[in-house]
């Protein structure tokens, strides 16, 4: 007897939970037997439904795999070499002391596309306590602002894992999704700038000593670090390389087969891989590190090593994740809403279904990259054209992203790395982070539907 896709999705759903949750398994296991569960409860022949389990899983790896163990060499190198340190230095002296909370979170913004969330609060901490000593500046404005800036890319911005699968499994053009995620998240960042201000009067918190941290010792003159242009080259080379492909791509689309700009997109099509593009930040961030550092060959291997570690674990979750999408795909959970139904009122209910299924598993489970898979594996079966939608895809994931982080509370580790490290309590976190980050969920949310209403790339 075949089961209904609804009594499918929910029980791949339900192991997912069970195996987080109530098991508290690392979610490779949980979206790896969920995959094969699913698999095994789909329509197909019952020889082949473990085998097309590990096919799913190795077709996304080969997708994403390059990209995530790249940027985590990119992110350990920046972090090294004192290059992150120079980024972070350049938007104080940009912006000014006065305005530190803003240069925190245009740090955090930037620092979390190529490094994963924690890295970039653990490298900004220290900056913030320094800031609350150094210009009596309120210590939960400096926090809440470099978190929130860092939890918006992270979510937004490829190559993180989360916004990188949700471009494999909704199939959307890395660049655009690039440009888009930068775009909506830097409206957002703009606003929560405002409301971290305000949040940070209601709930003033003071700075006290964090168990287990040692205050930073005086930091490191400028001429001990690396140049800003070569601090930021691995940062913005893979964004402008990839973007430019995506330009040239969509320009080209109308010419003629031996015009100058088939000629170039040839040549973007090479330079704009993803693959390639991070391939050569890691170089150069590789590069600067051994020009500022002079590491030994056996330390430069630890590190590039320790980096791949880290990667590793994140490449076979978001595979798993892929392997699970493909499974539902398999499942025809596309019956299950109507497309006349996700598609009316312009399609903005389906952007709608798409923030709030990523806010409901988000909050069950606790992993925004768990609940970014599941979702846009949800609503992948559901896009149709552009055209049928109103809008590009694009802000299907960017809405996906927004959800994804809504209901930030203590199944997640961002919540912890939080509380520990900024010495709050776990009331005062829910007060603060966990506002803070739903809120911006949210705001984000409204800035999707409109540029998808006033700008919907068709």
């Amino acid at each position: 007897m075949e089961l209904s896709p609804l009594l499918i999705l929910f029980i791949g759903i339900a192991v997912v939970l069970i195996f987080i949750v109530w098991l508290r398994m690392n979610a490779f296991l949980a979206l790896i037997a969920a995959a094969i569960v699913v698999s095994l409860l789909a329509p197909g022949e019952l020889a082949g439904k473990i085998s097309r389990v590990a096919d799913a899983f190795g077709q996304t790896a080969g997708k994403i795999a390059i990209v995530i163990a790249m940027a985590a060499v990119i992110g350990q190198c920046l972090t090294e070499s004192g290059a992150a340190d120079r980024i972070v230095r350049m938007f104080v002296r940009l912006l000014g002391e006065k305005r530190c909370p803003a240069a925190l979170m245009a740090s955090g913004f930037v620092m979390s596309i190529p490094v994963f969330f924690d890295t970039v609060f653990y490298l900004l901490l220290p900056l913030a306590r320094s800031m609350h000593r150094r210009t009596g500046i309120r210590y939960m404005l400096l926090v809440l602002a470099m978190g929130a800036g860092g939890s918006i890319t992270h979510s937004l911005v490829p190559p993180t894992p989360g916004p990188l699968i949700i471009t494999e499994i909704l199939k959307i053009n890395l660049g655009t999704m690039i440009m888009m995620g930068l775009l909506t998240g830097g409206c957002t960042a703009i606003v929560m700038m405002f409301f971290v201000r305000w949040l940070s009067k209601v709930f003033d918190y003071p700075m006290r000593p964090v168990e287990g941290y040692h205050e930073q010792a005086e930091p490191p003159p400028d001429d001990k670090l690396p140049g800003l242009l070569a601090s930021a080259l691995p940062i913005i080379l893979p964004v402008l390389m990839i973007s430019a492909d995506t330009i040239v791509s969509s320009l080209a689309k109308g010419a003629s087969p031996g015009s100058l700009l088939r000629q170039v997109k040839g040549f973007t099509s090479v330079i704009g891989n993803a693959n390639f593009a991070m391939l050569l930040s890691a170089a150069i961030a590789i590069l600067v590190l051994c020009r500022q550092r002079r590491p030994s060959r056996q330390q430069l291997a630890d590190i590039v090593e320790n980096s791949l570690m880290c990667a590793g674990i994140i490449i076979l979750i978001t595979s798993a994740g892929g392997a699970f999408g493909g499974m539902l795909k398999l499942a025809r959970i596309e019956t299950l809403i109507p497309a006349s139904s996700a598609q009316s009122t312009g399609g903005i209910n389906l952007l709608l279904i798409a923030f709030f299924a990523a806010f409901l598993i988000k909050f069950a489970q606790g992993s925004s990259t768990v609940a970014m898979i599941t979702a846009s594996s949800m609503l992948a079966p559901l896009i149709g054209t552009p055209e049928s939608l109103g809008y590009h895809p694009v802000y299907i994931a960017c809405a996906i992203g927004f959800g994804a982080q809504c209901g930030n509370w203590m199944n997640d580790s961002a919540f912890w790395i939080f509380a520990k490290m900024s010495g709050l309590t776990e009331v005062e976190t829910l007060k603060t982070w966990t506002v803070t980050i739903s809120t911006l969920a949210f705001v984000g949310l409204f800035f999707t539907i409109i540029f998808a209403k006033l700008m919907p790339l068709l």
